[in-house]
């Protein structure tokens, strides 16, 4: 029986999600490729049917990943609602379905060149979209807010996740979201 182009596709894309989502909540070095077939429902001996490389198959799944992160944005119009939603317990406990650029950062500096430039791009996407929420505050520069907030955002996300103390978590995600959200509340008129 002949394995149609379709198929080829459909279980493609299906390794591919498997990865995306287990990269996240494992570490780009936490899950092999054996185990992300075997979760897809395939063989290891089939991986190279679908990809030349497993660094191939990590810059399709944060592209995948990142998608994600385009359908969150897209129904996030206020800077304040970002941190709200970002700087959560909801967040914190589910890295699979959550942000890959938090999810991923601690891999990202040992990742492939090929891995960081997807990563950088999708920083950049990120950046020009968080800069168009931060509202204008005198001369203060937008975007240094935005690389800021950014940068407290998955700073915040990845501490809350680090420490065993559930107290600590919480208390993290809560006063680094208020204070960001106090940083950037717009200008008062005069």
């Amino acid at each position: 029986m002949g394995y149609s182009k379709s198929d080829k596709a459909e279980t493609h894309a299906r390794i591919v999600k498997v990865a995306a989502k287990r990269f996240r909540e494992l570490g780009l070095e936490g899950i092999g490729v054996a185990d992300v077939m075997k979760e897809a429902g395939t063989t290891v001996g089939g991986f190279y049917k679908h990809f030349d490389s497993r660094d191939e198959l990590v810059v399709e799944a944060l592209a995948t990943a990142f998608q994600d992160l385009d359908r969150w944005e897209e129904h996030t119009d206020t800077l304040t609602k970002a941190l709200e939603n970002y700087l959560c317990e909801e967040h914190r406990d589910a890295p699979g379905a959550g942000c890959a650029l938090g999810a991923l950062l601690g891999d990202m500096s040992r990742a492939s060149r090929s891995a960081k430039a997807v990563y950088t791009e999708r920083l950049k996407r990120t950046l020009a979209y968080s800069t168009g929420l931060v509202p204008p505050k005198g001369n203060s520069d937008r975007r240094a807010r935005a690389i800021l907030t950014i940068s407290a955002m998955l700073g915040a996300i990845n501490l809350s996740r680090a420490v065993s103390d559930p107290n600590l978590s919480r208390e993290i995600l809560q006063q680094t979201r208020d204070q960001l959200i106090s940083l950037n509340k717009p200008a008062k008129p005069h």
